[in-house]
C-alpha cells in the first residue's frame, strides 16, 4: 500500500549493496499518466524532488540520493505519461517500421529500454527499480510485465522483492499474514514469483509468522525479511544487515562482496540515538492537512535536512507544523513564535496563507529568531523587508498582485512567455545553477567557499529595479548568479540568523553531508536556546 516503505526499502537495499563495494543506482516508476511529478498535488503525492539536471520527480528519488549519497538524473524516473509519450512519438516517426503498436509488448519494451539506459549511464553493477503503487492495481500491470520479461530473458540477473504490510489489529493483538498471502497470489498472477518478502510491521516478525508466509507464498523462510518500525528511516539498512539481506541478494545474483563497510553509517546512527538535547523549529506553511491527518511528505526534504543538521550539532530537532492561515484569522497568534528556537518558511505556490507567512517572517526578523526562507520563503522575506523596513506599502509579488505599485518580486521574462502559451509542465527554472557569494556574508562562511551550485524550481525572482532601495536599508544580497542578474541569497546582517535562498538547499542535504544553510540555522537555534 502507499506509504508502506517501498522507497526506503529500495534505498536501504541500495545502501547495503553499495557498502559491499558495488556501484548502485536506483530508479522510480510512477504509474501516473502525468509526464512528471511537477503537476501533481503535493498534499496527495508528496513533494516534488528536483534533480540536478532539472527533472521534477517523485520524493523517493530524494530518498535514493540521501541514502546512496549520489546525484540521480532524469533517466532514473519514469511515469506512464512519459513512457506512452515516447512510444507514441516513435510510432509517429515510423520507428516501429509499420508494425501495429500495442500495449504489449511495446510499452514493456520501452520500460526495459529506459531501465537499461539509466543503468548504463550510471555505470551501475546493480540497479534497484521501484514500482510505485499497489500490487493488483490496473496501472501497474505493464511494469510488472516488463519485470517478468527481463527475468525471463536473464533469470540470474533479475530479482523481485515484495514489500508487504502485516497488520496487528488492536482488538486481536495478533500479527496477521493473510494480506501478504493474497499479495503474493496477485504477484504470481502476473507471472512473477518474489525472491524476497520484506515484511513491514509495527514490531518484529516472529518465526511462526515467517514459517506461515513461507508455506503459503513459496518463499524460503530465510528470504522473509522482518522490517519493523524504527525511530529513524536511516536505521533500516542496519535492520536489513541484521537479517543478512545483502548477502542473500548477492548469493542469488552469484556475486561476491568486494568489501564490507558500514562504519560511517553506524557511527551516524549511534550519534542520533545518543542525542539528548533538542531545539524546537517551526515550519510555517500550508501543505499539511488532508482531512484530520497531517501529511508532512509535502516537505519531506526540509524535514530530513533539519534532522541532518541537528545530528551535526548533536541535538534533536523537534519540528512543529504551523499553519499560516491561522495568523491571518487571528494575528495575535503570531506571538507563539517566541516559543521556537528557529523558523523555516519553505517553498510553495499561491495566495492562500501568504500574509500569515509574511507576519511570521516579520516576527522572526524583529525578535531575533533564527529564520531560513526557501524559494517562496525568500521571496516573502524580501516583500516583508520592503514593506516594513523600506516603507514600500503594498509591496508584493506579481504572482499574487499583478497590479502592485512595488513589485519587488516579479516573473522572469522567459517564464512570462511560457505562461502566456499555457506551458506549465516542466517549464520552470529547474535544476542546478551556479552562484557567487559575497565573501563578507554569513552564507559564504557557512559554505566555506564563495562559489556554489544549487537546485532551483521557480518562475518568479527578485526585481532588480528595487535592489538599490533594499540594499540602502540594510538588506545584503549575499548571493548572485555569475552574471549578477539574479539574486540567489538575501541576508539581514546583525541578526542571529536571517537567510533566504531563491534555490532549494534541502534537495542537496544528506545524512552524512548536511547542507550548510541548515547547519547554520540549527547552530543559531542552539545558541538562541542557550
Amino acid at each position: 500500500m502507499s506509504g508502506v516503505g517501498k522507497g526506503v526499502t529500495s534505498a536501504s537495499i541500495g545502501k547495503i549493496l553499495q557498502a559491499r563495494g558495488f556501484r548502485v543506482t536506483a530508479m522510480k516508476i510512477d504509474p501516473y499518466i502525468n509526464v512528471d511529478a511537477g503537476t501533481m498535488n503535493p498534499v496527495e503525492h508528496g513533494e516534488v524532488f528536483v534533480t540536478y539536471d532539472g527533472d521534477e520527480t517523485d520524493q523517493d528519488i530524494g530518498n535514493y540520493e540521501r541514502f546512496l549519497n549520489i546525484d540521480i538524473g532524469r533517466d532514473n524516473y519514469m511515469t506512464s505519461g512519459r513512457v506512452y509519450q515516447s512510444v507514441i512519438n516513435r510510432e509517429r516517426n515510423l520507428e516501429y517500421g509499420g508494425k501495429c503498436v500495442e500495449a504489449v509488448p511495446h510499452i514493456p519494451e520501452e520500460v526495459i529500454r529506459r531501465i537499461k539506459k539509466a543503468s548504463h549511464k550510471a555505470k551501475a553493477d546493480i540497479t534497484i527499480v521501484e514500482i510505485g503503487g499497489t500490487v493488483g492495481e490496473y496501472q501497474n500491470i505493464l511494469y510488472l510485465e516488463a519485470g517478468r520479461m527481463m527475468h525471463y530473458a536473464n533469470p540470474k540477473d533479475v530479482l523481485f522483492v515484495l514489500v508487504s504490510y502485516l497488520p496487528i489489529p488492536s482488538t486481536l493483538g495478533e500479527m496477521k499474514t493473510k494480506p501478504t498471502q493474497y499479495a503474493v497470489q496477485q504477484v504470481n498472477e502476473t507471472g512473477i514469483q518474489p525472491d524476497f518478502i520484506v515484511c513491514r510491521a509495527s514490531q518484529v516478525v516472529d518465526d511462526v509468522r515467517k514459517k506461515k508466509i513461507a508455506t503459503f507464498c513459496n518463499v524460503s523462510k530465510e528470504d522473509i525479511i522482518s522490517a519493523p518500525d524504527v525511530p529513524s528511516i536511516y536505521e533500516v539498512p542496519l535492520v536489513m544487515e541484521k537479517e543478512r539481506l545483502g548477502d542473500k541478494i548477492l548469493k542469488k545474483l552469484e556475486l561476491k562482496p568486494k568489501k564490507r563497510n558500514m562504519k560511517e553509517w553506524q557511527k551516524m546512527i549511534k550519534t542520533l540515538k545518543q542525542v539528548n538535547q533538542s531545539v524546537k523549529i517551526g515550519i510555517v506553511g500550508k501543505y499539511f492537512a488532508s482531512g484530520d491527518f497531517i501529511l508532512p511528505d509535502a516537505y519531506i526534504s526540509v524535514i530530513e535536512s533539519l534532522k541532518h543538521a541537528g545530528w551535526a550539532h548533536k541535538v534533536k530537532v523537534e519540528i512543529d507544523w504551523i499553519n499560516s492561515d491561522a495568523y491571518e484569522t487571528k494575528p495575535s497568534l503570531v506571538k507563539e513564535l517566541k516559543n521556537y528556537d528557529g523558523i523555516v518558511v519553505p517553498g510553495g505556490f499561491g495566495k492562500r496563507g501568504i500574509e500569515g507567512k509574511i507576519m511570521a517572517i516579520k516576527f522572526a526578523r524583529e525578535n531575533n529568531i533564527p529564520f531560513l526562507g526557501l524559494c517562496y520563503g525568500m521571496q516573502l522575506a524580501t516583500i516583508e523587508f520592503a514593506r516594513t523596513v523600506c516603507g514600500l506599502k503594498g509591496a508584493h509579488t506579481t504572482e499574487i498582485d499583478p497590479k502592485t505599485k512595488f513589485p519587488v518580486i516579479h516573473i522572469m521574462p522567459d517564464q512570462a512567455e511560457k505562461l502566456a502559451k499555457n506551458q506549465y509542465g516542466n517549464t520552470m527554472r529547474l535544476g542546478a545553477y551556479p552562484g557567487i557569494l559575497d565573501k563578507t556574508s554569513m552564507s559564504s562562511k557557512l559554505y566555506g567557499t564563495n562559489r556554489i551550485s544549487e537546485r532551483h524550481r521557480h518562475r518568479y525572482e527578485f526585481n532588480n529595479d528595487f535592489r538599490a532601495r533594499l540594499i540602502k536599508k540594510g538588506l545584503l544580497l549575499a548571493g548572485l548568479s555569475p552574471d549578477k542578474k539574479l539574486v540567489e541569497i538575501i541576508e539581514v546582517p546583525g541578526h542571529p540568523f536571517f537567510i533566504g535562498s531563491q534555490f532549494h538547499p534541502e534537495l542537496k542535504s544528506r545524512p552524512l553531508h548536511p547542507h550548510p544553510l541548515f547547519v547554520g540555522l540549527v547552530g543559531a537555534a542552539v545558541k538562541v536556546k542557550k
